[in-house]
């Protein structure tokens, strides 16, 4: 059991592995939401997000004994949600290459927002991205993958996500100065 965890967590990890119905609830209830904006950042729609992310907790109820005392149990679990994402991305086919349409259609699609930067501003901003850059950004800007882990996980090369993670910066300075300039 990982010492690192809080104790509430850990009673609630000990009852997981014991198939305590209870307790997965409640750590469904503890650890879901921060999934569930997890899932949302990768696949935007929330019913889809939604499914995911019961199909991510269903996998870590499966997986959980082979959680090893390495980092956070938070973070395994994010690791098996954007994992989830990923493949839904990919049964879905979207695309990662660079497109100049969606770049034409983030820039007409994201209005001009008052000047605060508020966060759910910025969540706007990132979640219209074009699904490519999205997906980069979210992988190495939010979760702290290396360009060679994204690109795996992806299906794509080292280039094509340093270009893309580039573009999809480019297009957010490009907005949030547009924003400032109101």
């Amino acid at each position: 059991m990982n010492t690192k965890e809080k104790p509430y967590v850990q009673e609630l990890l000990k009852g997981c592995l014991q198939s305590d119905r209870k307790a997965q609830r409640l750590f469904y209830e503890h650890f879901g939401p921060v999934m569930k904006m997890v899932c949302l950042r990768y696949l935007f729609e929330k019913q889809l997000a939604e499914e995911i992310l019961n199909k991510g907790f269903l996998k870590v109820f499966t997986k959980l004994d082979t959680y090893k005392d390495e980092g956070s149990l938070e973070g395994w679990i994010r690791k098996i949600m954007v994992n989830e994402c990923l493949n839904e991305n990919q049964k879905r086919k979207i695309h990662y290459e660079p497109d100049e349409v969606a770049e034409s259609r983030f820039r007409q699609q994201v209005p001009e927002v008052e000047s605060s930067h508020e966060l759910k501003h910025l969540m706007a901003i990132i979640e219209a991205l074009p699904d490519g850059y999205r997906m980069v950004f979210n992988l190495i800007e939010i979760e702290g993958y290396t360009h060679k882990e994204a690109s795996t996980k992806l299906g794509t090369t080292e280039s094509n996500s340093r270009s893309q993670l580039a573009r999809a910066k480019k297009l957010l300075r490009e907005k949030l100065k547009n924003i400032n300039n109101l």
